[in-house]
């Protein structure tokens, strides 16, 4: 088993996976707090010519502090690698709701809705602009409150002055004069990736979903969507003045807090106010540090099998000790981060999933109980790829973590459905209470 110590964090689990990041649960030793770390290798980081970026998306989480926004508490730095240290937030994606509940109800839709508006004019009071709002960068805590995470693809203040030009964001949710290449206004096109956000929540479906790009752009560049029927025609008013595809004549922020709709049980989201100017002269020193002065990084007893996985992260983990996450399966409710567990051997397990992930015509790389699946995106837009890991929760008992590592959301959900109708023959199938009930007691004994 590796334990990890950055300085007064311990590090356990992976959480999350991107291209150029991974995400991994910590603990503050000092406090107890749940923390997540965000860990980026400096050698990645130069090869793709990211540095600018990811100061821009460290500089910019310094700079906006506000109830829905995830808190940065602080960057550290060894030889080789950045961690960024982040709130820990429980409650998932608001993608998984939308796609556990097919659609939100009204007035949930107009809640979430309410407080992404209030954040997102939060950041452009600071001159930031997010350029890439979507449900999957939409999280929500242990109270069901938005949190906005994800600022990779933010302009700053000095870079905001004029008319932006960098073409980014996910293509659905992008505003049509940002997809023109002429310029465009950032606080505008944030308006209409809300507006696209919206009408996702209530809809159940993409206002603008198209196989191939050009014929997407189009629809995109000329407004054609259409509400369905049970939007009431507040939401439907309010959303077509959003998803106007000329930015001059779009209704900005302003006027949609003093939209009938949007104002119905609204509560204004109370910030402390900044008592003190933001320094970023440290971001620059975490980039220029190679003496490994922040950091030590303590490895604990290194072994040959797969990760033990503590009580503490179990109950984490499970929020709680209602264990019932690591038991439900349901295959109408998946998240972007799942598990099962299994009574096979660690090695079983790993056999199987390749022998899966190959029948499935993916290529699997496998290395010390943690493998990952690659393959290209049914709409054959980008690469897909999946992340497993394998730990050891009881003797003979063993959970596998599954989570997207790239590519589109839906498409996982769809993958993982299939993927666990493969591994039927390894996954075991306890009777609720019974394994709920035994679980606990191994793991707390």
């Amino acid at each position: 088993m590796v334990m990890k110590r950055l300085g007064k964090y311990e590090v356990g689990r992976t959480i999350g996976e991107g291209t150029f990041a991974k995400v991994k649960f910590a603990q503050n030793t000092e406090t107890g707090e749940s923390v997540a770390v965000k860990v980026l290798a400096k050698s990645s980081i130069l090869k793709h010519k990211m540095v600018n970026q990811i100061k821009r998306e460290i500089s910019i989480m310094k700079i906006v502090r506000h109830p829905n926004i995830v808190r940065l508490h602080e960057v550290l730095a060894s030889r080789t690698k950045i961690y960024i240290i982040l709130e820990f937030v429980t409650g998932g994606e608001l993608f998984d709701e939308i796609v556990h509940q097919r659609r939100l109800p009204e007035n949930e839709s107009r809640r979430y809705f309410q407080q992404l508006i209030d954040v997102v004019d939060y950041c452009h009071s600071k001159g930031v602009y997010h350029r890439d709002l979507k449900p999957e960068n939409l999280l929500l805590d242990s109270q069901r409150n938005l949190k906005i995470s994800d600022f990779g693809l933010s302009a700053l203040p000095q870079q905001g002055v004029g008319l932006l030009h960098t073409t980014c964001g996910t293509p659905n949710y992008v505003a049509p004069e940002v997809l023109s290449d002429q310029g465009y206004d950032g606080s505008a096109a944030d308006v209409w990736s809300c507006g696209v956000i919206l009408f996702v929540l209530m809809a159940g479906y993409l206002p603008f979903d198209e196989a191939d790009l050009p014929t997407l752009y189009k629809k995109i560049d000329a407004a054609e969507f259409s509400c369905p029927p049970w939007f009431s025609p507040g939401v439907n008013s309010l959303i077509h003045r959003i998803l106007d595809p000329n930015p001059k004549t779009r209704i900005q922020i302003e006027g949609i807090k003093n939209d009938p709709w949007f104002r119905k049980n609204y509560v204004v989201v109370k910030h402390p106010e900044e008592d003190e100017t933001v320094n970023l002269d440290d971001i620059q020193a975490v980039f220029d540090d190679i003496e490994d002065k922040f950091v030590s990084e303590q490895s604990e007893g290194i072994g040959k099998g797969p990760l033990i996985m503590n009580a503490f992260e179990m109950i984490t983990l499970s929020q709680g000790l209602n264990l019932s996450a690591l038991f439900d399966r349901r295959q109408d409710y998946v998240k972007r981060q799942t598990r099962f567990v299994s009574r096979k051997s660690a090695k079983v397990i790993i056999s199987t999933i390749e022998a899966v992930g190959e029948s499935m015509g993916l290529k699997v790389h496998a290395r010390n109980y943690k493998m990952r699946l690659e393959g290209i995106s049914a709409n054959k837009r980008r690469q897909f790829a999946v992340a497993l890991e394998v730990y050891e929760v009881a003797p003979s008992l063993f959970m596998v973590d599954v989570r997207k590592a790239a590519g589109d959301t839906l498409e996982y959900h769809r993958f993982y459905k299939n993927f666990c109708s493969k591994l039927e023959p390894i996954i075991w199938k306890p009777t609720e209470d019974a394994a709920k009930s035994s679980l606990l007691r191994t793991i707390t004994c």
